[in-house]
């Protein structure tokens, strides 16, 4: 199959034209003649999943490999040398960013991962409305995520009411949001004040951990296709230190 049909395909399940003015998803490498023959699916790439990868095979990860625009390719730091490696094995690369944060992960993720079935949408926020002590919400999202710790921000309001999430790191939608407490990662310092300030508590469940399923959740919409498609589990760059 074409480079260019998978591409027609991805467009028709999650627009490229609805990511954000930031970001850049859509093809960052490869021709749209290119015919491939093996999809891998992941949240990031990584050294090992371009060493295992066969060649004229696609990569269609979640994270864009390029952000910023690149005036060379020499050395070998980051992303520079991943890059190089894969255009000797002719692998191409799609990114679905902030158009599938839009179009399924926040909803698969609230749905299939935390388990709330009924929810409405608003851009990149999820609203659920719930009657759950913030105490037992806590234990919840760990007990769903399989997580030992949680970095939260109390705001002292017990009874949730209602629920707000974004996977990835919704830090910036704090001032829009309109709930009791915030589900997302990555929140900074001066964002947890501010929402203290607002009466919003926040669950920060961290990035990797709220996006880690875009992989499962692709390769539901990808069985369409009549091609191999394996699923690679990223690793998360953060690791937890506990001394014995």
């Amino acid at each position: 199959m074409k480079l260019s049909e998978i591409y027609s395909f991805l467009d028709r399940l999650s627009p490229f034209q609805n990511q954000a003015n930031w970001d850049n998803s859509g093809i960052l490498l490869g021709d749209l003649d290119n015919e491939i023959d093996t999809i891998y699916t992941s949240l990031d790439i990584d050294e090992n999943l371009i060493k295992e990868a066969s060649e004229n095979s696609l990569f269609i990860v979640h994270h864009p490999l390029i952000f910023k625009p690149l005036k060379e390719l020499t050395g070998e730091k980051y992303p520079r040398a991943f890059i190089k490696e894969m255009i000797k094995k002719n692998i191409s690369l799609i990114a679905l960013h902030t158009n599938y944060d839009l179009s399924h992960l926040n909803s698969y993720f609230t749905k299939e991962i935390l388990g709330f079935k009924e929810f409405k949408q608003e851009q990149y926020l999820i609203y659920v409305d719930v009657d759950i002590d913030f105490k037992d919400l806590c234990h919840h999202v760990k007990k769903a995520l399989n997580l030992d710790t949680l970095r939260i921000s109390f705001c002292g309001k017990q009874k949730i009411k209602r629920l707000a999430i974004c996977t990835g790191s919704g830090g910036d939608l704090i001032p829009f949001v309109n709930a009791d407490c915030f589900i997302s990662g990555d929140f900074k310092y001066h964002q947890a004040l501010e929402a203290l300030s607002n009466k919003l508590s926040l669950i920060d469940i961290g990035h990797f951990e709220s996006e880690c399923y875009f992989a499962q959740a692709l390769a539901k919409d990808l069985q369409n296709l009549s091609l191999k498609v394996i699923i690679k589990v990223s690793k998360n760059p953060f690791q937890f230190f506990k001394e014995n």
